[in-house]
């Protein structure tokens, strides 16, 4: 407390660790709240906080070493999250649309940015770079666009391509001047720059991956290991960066780009990154260069303002005019238009991210930091606004197929939990369908009556179950309802459960095979699908389901006339876009049948549809490779034979691959 007196009469910055931590924490918590509840960007209060305690402001507290190092990680980290926002699969979806998008954000920026800059007195290099801020954006008004539910429109994934063509050819342009101000800037520089970027940019975008997903398969079990492998590959990736000679920022962008390819949005893991940057990392990153700021010099120095106005003039005119511009080209209409213009005016993770480089290094003084501030304050606070406005008229494109009338299949998915080997799959099948559709989860054990009285340690086992679930699910941010309950049969008890939780779907698992038994008298996963009015999901992962790399349907041409084939391509093109996997079709036609035209099938445009002849498990079995997810579309007909409800072909499927996961789905009529 006396220090806190202190620092308020001396204006003398807090030395004690504990009381600059409890400041800090203290403005994590109260600034973005304060904002939020203004209607403005949490990210301008935790900058305008650091203004207020820095040097330059009350002088509470000292941009020292300690706030420059944890500064320098959430800066890391900032660039890191926006890396694993970026999809390189997003150029694959009107790529041609985002090449031009992209450059066009880029190159006008750049050119009116430099020749504003070097009208009010700026060298050719600061010139440059703040241009190049110009030219990048932050996607920060996603969320809302997510919330729409227009993620996945023609005008979303335009954007998306844009944004990482943009912030890629800025960053290399913040290298390239940087080198430029060091006097480094030789052929020699060429000569080693060119050949080693592309090699650190094949080896991070193919090689982590790859190790990524070796690490994954035999750590996977560990998600404390998770985590710090992530941690690792981000400072790994932008230490080598800096060996060749180019900002690690550059280095955490590629990152995040390539590591985002091995988790899934809606996961666990995924949520914890978040997380701890948003809550931790970053906004140590955003009170640092808060404390960067002198705000007397709008006062002492009546050309900041300048500086101010005519960045902030620039920036919203510069990605105002490529929006329109490519918009008209692709034939958008207007609210398209003043979408692509909202979600790109934003200026803040790349922005800051270069601008403290420079700062650093002293090519840009006091005036631009504080330009920058105030322009990265009006973008931020005109992009939600925009993108609300504008993303509320536009219509979302036709949802996934809705499974039950009035409700999606991830409204109440319902899981029976019983084994805890199998159970963390089952939970994370479930967890992406239940976050896609902010639905909730209903994990439910089934105790036998005639075991009654119920012995204590069965009772202790299925309280342990349902609180592993419920720890899962609260990790990745979903609500969720553990359901304990005693029955005369365990596929009653799920089917009474169902009905009475109203669930939109059940997600069972399956080993593979099935007993003599269960031929004859048929398996409890049978009478679950006989019994249940809602679609079943019989499951099968023998690796863990981040690790899938295409979505595979297969049919035969007799499958497509059932009413449920609609629902089954929903089902894999819903699962592919939250794995980051891509889709394929296999129609299996027999030798009397005719191929059914699929164009109108609404997949995207690249999805690969093949059609052959012949023994169903043989061709399918012909083109599975490692890490697919087979999604199969079950039917419910009457039991006349000595073979469960899966029949032959999912079992033969499963011995040819006991190493691909499976999915078959059945559907009510």
């Amino acid at each position: 407390m006396t220090n806190f007196l202190l620092a308020s009469v001396l204006s003398t910055p807090i030395k004690d660790p504990v009381p600059v931590f409890l400041m800090i924490l203290g403005i994590m918590l109260i600034a973005p709240l304060l904002f939020e509840r203004i209607r403005l960007p949490g990210i301008v209060g935790l900058i305008l906080a650091g203004v207020i305690v820095g040097p330059n402001g009350l002088g509470l507290l000292a941009r020292d070493n300690t706030i420059v190092l944890l500064g320098t990680v959430g800066l890391l980290f900032l660039m890191f999250m926006a890396g694993l926002e970026t999809s390189l699969d997003d150029l694959k979806y009107n790529a041609d649309k985002a090449v031009i998008f992209g450059l066009a954000t880029f190159g006008v920026p750049m050119a009116l940015g430099t020749v504003a800059m070097m009208a009010i007195g700026y060298g050719v290099l600061p010139a440059i770079l703040v241009a190049s801020c110009f030219a990048s954006h932050t996607l920060l008004a996603l969320p809302i666009v997510s919330k729409l539910g227009i993620m996945r429109s023609q005008t979303l994934t335009t954007t998306l391509g844009g944004t990482l063509i943009t912030n890629v050819l800025a960053l290399l342009v913040l290298a390239v001047v940087v080198r430029a101000h060091e006097g480094s800037l030789s052929l020699q520089f060429w000569l080693f720059l060119i050949p080693s970027l592309i090699i650190y940019t094949f080896l991070t975008l193919w090689g982590v991956p790859r190790l990524g997903r070796w690490f994954f398969q035999r750590f996977g079990h560990d998600e404390g290991a998770e985590f710090t492998f992530v941690l690792a590959t981000l400072f790994v990736v932008s230490y080598g960066a800096e060996l060749i000679q180019i900002e690690p920022i550059i280095g955490a962008f590629l990152a995040g780009v390539a590591i985002t390819q091995l988790i899934p949005q809606l996961s666990p893991l995924m949520n914890r990154i978040q997380f701890i940057g948003n809550t931790l990392f970053v906004p140590f990153f955003l009170i640092s260069v808060g404390m960067l700021v002198n705000p007397l010099i709008l006062i002492q120095e009546p050309r900041s303002l300048l500086v101010s106005g005519v960045m902030v003039t620039v920036a919203i005119i510069a990605k105002l005019i490529p929006a329109w511009g490519s918009g008209k080209l692709f034939g958008f209409n207007f609210d398209n238009i003043m979408l692509m213009f909202g979600l790109s005016v934003a200026q803040a993770a790349s922005t800051l991210a270069a601008i403290t480089v420079a700062y650093k290094i002293e090519l840009v003084d006091q005036l631009t930091v504080n330009g920058t501030i105030a322009m990265i304050l009006v973008t931020c606070i005109a992009s939600p606004w925009v993108t609300d406005r504008w993303g509320r008229k536009i219509k979302p494109g036709e949802a996934s197929s809705s499974i039950r009338q009035g409700g999606s299949l991830g409204d109440r998915v319902l899981i029976p939990v019983a084994n805890p080997s199998t159970e963390d799959n089952l939970l994370k099948l479930a967890i992406l369908l239940t976050k896609s559709a902010t639905g909730t989860l209903l994990p439910v054990h089934i105790l036998l009556e005639q075991n009654s009285p119920i012995p204590p340690q069965d009772k202790a086992r299925q309280n342990q179950l349902l609180s592993t679930a419920e720890m899962i699910a609260h990790a990745a941010v979903v609500n969720v309802t553990p359901i304990g309950r005693i029955d005369e049969s365990i596929d009653k008890g799920i089917a009474r459960v169902a009905e009475e939780k109203q669930a939109s779907v059940i997600v069972c698992g399956w080993k593979g095979y099935s007993s003599y038994q269960e031929n004859l008298f048929g398996g409890v996963i049978d009478k679950i699908v006989h019994r249940s009015a809602v679609p079943v999901l019989v499951t099968r992962f023998p690796l863990p389901i981040e690790h899938t790399t295409r979505v595979f349907l297969a049919f035969t041409t007799q499958q497509t006339y059932a009413s449920s084939f609609k629902d089954s391509i929903q089902l894999a093109k819903s699962l592919a876009t939250e794995l980051k996997a891509t889709v394929q079709l296999l129609q299996v036609v027999t030798t009397r049948g005719v191929p059914i035209d699929l164009s109108n099938a609404e997949l995207p445009e690249d999805t690969p549809i093949q059609n052959v002849r012949g023994n169903f498990v043989q061709q399918v079995s012909r083109l599975l490779k490692p890490n697919d997810l087979l999604v199969l579309n079950g039917s419910v007909e009457q039991k006349t034979q000595l073979v469960s409800l899966f029949g032959r072909i999912p079992e033969a499927i499963a011995r040819n691959h006991p190493e691909v996961a499976m999915i078959i789905a059945y559907f009510p009529k």
